[in-house]
């Protein structure tokens, strides 16, 4: 059976019967004692919670709980969800949910045993990050016109996505409070609410000093407003319509819109980063980045460019 495409999915999940109430209020209590614990970003209890709710909807009409599925009811879960079309990295993320939440009601003596315990996860391929060239990002960078207010805006956004390496969710996130153009830092809020110190190179400091002086006051009209970037009516910008204002500045810059993904211009910072030399632990932690395994794979994406580059122009490539 052909993949689902997102639409699909949330279609499909409206049309099942909602989750019942004890189980929506078990899920709730497990995400008070997974933040309180953890410390879970936004993101990351949305989507536990979605994990969770489906899984429960699932069961409901096979009168099976979350408190009493067992290993085969789990692995029959997860072969439902492969033959309607989700993918390998979409169950590993299940699974990894679903053990989340069954070791802490092991922990809080609700349920015997873990249900997860010996399932594997699903093998997956060591997918490279999507990086822009160079010359690309440039082209990028300079698609917004700037002679518009909102076009300056979007000139500084870029600049400081790409300049300081940040996610899409820290970057529509950000509060003015936040930023230090005297000093030339930003105090950046990660995942797990994590903070981290990131310097502002030159021509973002630009950029930001232009949108703050001409386009922001505009924005914001009268009344004090705390998000760094504003849309039109002067609200904080989601995810979704910077991402969208990034799919059609890759158009008029002439990239194909399907190389330009979300975190690309994060990906594209740590890449030329490390093609211009930057060690691996300055690296991690102007990603703010746990662990350093999850910089390494930015290392493959520069021997993948190396390789190309060999092929393309030595000899005996």
């Amino acid at each position: 059976m052909p993949a689902m495409s997102v639409t699909e999915r949330r279609l499909r999940a409206r049309a099942a019967p909602a989750a019942p109430d004890d189980e929506t209020a078990l899920i709730g209590e497990f995400l008070e004692r997974a933040w309180a614990e953890h410390g879970l970003a936004r993101q990351t209890q949305d989507s536990y919670r979605r994990d969770l709710d489906g899984f429960a909807r699932w069961l409901a009409p096979r009168g099976a709980a979350l408190l009493r599925a067992d290993r085969a009811t789990v692995f029959d879960y997860l072969a439902d969800r492969t033959g309607h079309g989700y993918n390998a990295r979409s169950n590993a993320r299940l699974l990894s949910t679903l053990r989340r939440f069954y070791a802490q009601m092991v922990r809080l003596g609700r349920i015997g045993a873990d249900p997860t315990a010996l399932l594997q996860s699903p093998k997956l391929g060591r997918g490279l990050p999507k990086a822009l060239s160079e010359s690309d990002v440039e082209s990028l960078l300079r698609a917004p016109d700037i002679d518009t207010v909102l076009g300056l805006r979007d000139r500084a956004m870029l600049e400081l996505m790409y300049g300081a390496g940040l996610r899409v969710s820290e970057l529509v996130s950000l509060e003015t409070l936040q930023l230090n153009l005297r000093q030339g830092v930003l105090r950046v809020l990660g995942k797990g609410a994590k903070e981290r110190l990131v310097p502002i190179g030159d021509e973002a400091q630009h950029w930001l000093q232009r949108y703050l002086a001409e386009a922001r006051p505009a924005l914001a009209g009268t009344r004090p407003r705390a998000p760094l970037f504003l849309s039109r009516r002067g609200a904080a910008l989601s995810r979704q319509t910077f991402w969208h204002g990034i799919k059609r500045l890759a158009l008029r810059a002439g990239i194909d819109a399907a190389r330009v993904t979300p975190h690309g211009l994060r990906h594209s910072f740590a890449t030329h980063l490390l093609n211009h030399g930057a060690d691996l632990r300055a690296l991690q932690l102007l990603l703010g980045h746990s662990s350093l395994s999850t910089t390494q794979i930015y290392t493959l994406v520069a021997k993948e460019g190396l390789k190309r580059l060999h092929q393309a122009h030595h000899p005996r490539g």
